[in-house]
């Protein structure tokens, strides 16, 4: 049985909004500091969050190359919720801990600040893409959801990575 194809441009409207709403209120959210010291240091989890997303989108990426759509459907929608488990994290640290300088030198202060930055921009450029792929595969938009998910994939998976490797290179300078 073929499951009909469902009009996704009605979800446009609320992915241009998300996709523009979730990083203007981490930015203004970055500037309010609440004087609360929180029960546990969360930068290794929201780490630990990024690795098991990695983890995550591969074997959603195995599941699906598998045919095993089921699975693959599931282990998506567990690495949305863990992003934004992530995301409610990192603002919580933020909102009541001051950001940690890096301090280390020479390359290893260019290549920190490069993956740094790279993390941070593809951070935000993930986000639309996220939702577009998974508005295409709920609307059973296939070809469509296969074409960009070959774009999301690697952002996604490159923001989850570097979310790590930032943590580990930082890890020695949080107070």
């Amino acid at each position: 049985m073929q499951k009909e194809v469902l009009d996704d441009k009605k979800y446009n409207k609320l992915i241009v909004a998300l996709s523009i709403i979730i990083p203007v209120a981490v930015a203004i959210l970055f500037g309010v500091k609440i004087d609360v010291e929180l029960p546990v240091f969360l930068p290794p989890i929201y780490a630990g969050i990024n690795a098991l997303t990695a983890f995550v989108l591969v074997m959603a990426f195995v599941a699906i190359q598998k045919k095993k759509i089921k699975l693959h459907e599931r282990l998506i929608k567990f690495a949305i919720a863990l992003s934004v488990l992530f995301l409610l994290m990192y603002i919580a640290y933020h909102m009541t801990s001051d950001s940690t300088k890096f301090g280390g030198e020479g390359i290893t202060k260019y290549l920190y600040y490069f993956i740094l930055i790279t993390h941070i921009l593809l951070s935000i450029l993930v986000i639309p893409f996220v939702l577009i792929t998974y508005v295409r595969a709920i609307t059973n938009n296939i070809e469509k959801h296969k074409k960009i998910a070959k774009i999301t994939f690697p952002l996604w998976l490159y923001v989850a990575i570097t979310g790590v490797v930032v943590f580990i290179m930082i890890s020695p300078y949080y107070v």
